[in-house]
């Protein structure tokens, strides 16, 4: 008898063996790299519809902060969601897979960066444009433009937080929204999950979520 056939495991061995081996890869997956969410509103319309299943990869904030114009998934800061959208999974099985990052998670919330720490951050110009650091910002992902200046606002944005806000503005509890809370409608960087990379579901429009280059014009004060 060889020594490869001595040292080979049970198969009921070798099958605990790879089913650990894969939870340990997907929970340091998770962890550092890719996460599964779901989208529980219309606030994100047109770039994101109701129930689209999306990953979140972490890799573009391990050496930095997130940046005008993307979009990010970031806990909620304390009263931003409704009940619906904090629903745990249905079943046993799906809050393990969603504790380990293969099941699309809830209880998150998904908005376009529009101001960093540091940023003047107005709306609107007579055009109904947002104004960041004093310069207008055309921004071809809304949903609906002309609804843009309905909620005015002039903040600046503190060091390590952020100014966030839906694509559809009409339809969207964003910073906006939650101006008199305790956070004054920033919120902490470091509530950022991460930056929505790929849509997985529906299938007819799976694909990458691509950068936009609406602020690049823009600059910090």
């Amino acid at each position: 008898m060889s020594e490869t056939t001595k040292r080979q495991l049970p198969v009921w061995q070798e099958s605990i063996l790879l089913v650990v081996t894969a939870v340990v890869m997907a929970v340091v997956v998770k962890a550092f790299l890719l996460q599964a969410f779901y989208i529980p509103s219309e606030s994100m319309e047109p770039t994101m519809l109701v129930d689209d299943k999306i990953l979140v990869q972490k890799v573009s904030y391990w050496a930095g902060d997130p940046q005008r114009g993307d979009v990010v998934v970031f806990d909620d800061p304390g009263g931003w969601l409704n009940e619906s959208e904090t629903a745990a999974p249905a079943n046993v099985l799906q809050q393990g897979l969603e504790r380990i990052g293969l099941f699309p998670t809830g209880g998150h919330l998904i908005k376009r960066v529009v101001g960093v720490g540091g940023d003047r951050v107005e709306c609107c110009d007579e055009q109904g444009r947002l104004i960041v650091n004093g310069e207008p910002v055309e921004e071809p992902y809304l949903q609906d433009p002309s609804v843009n200046g309905d909620l005015t606002f002039d903040v600046e944005v503190p060091q390590d937080y952020l100014w966030v806000l839906g694509d559809n503005r009409g339809n969207s509890a964003d910073s906006r929204m939650h101006q008199g809370d305790p956070g004054g409608g920033f919120i902490p960087v470091e509530s950022v999950v991460g930056k929505a990379w790929l849509r997985v579901w529906p299938w007819k429009r799976i694909g990458f979520l691509r950068d936009t280059e609406a602020f690049s014009a823009t600059s910090g004060p």
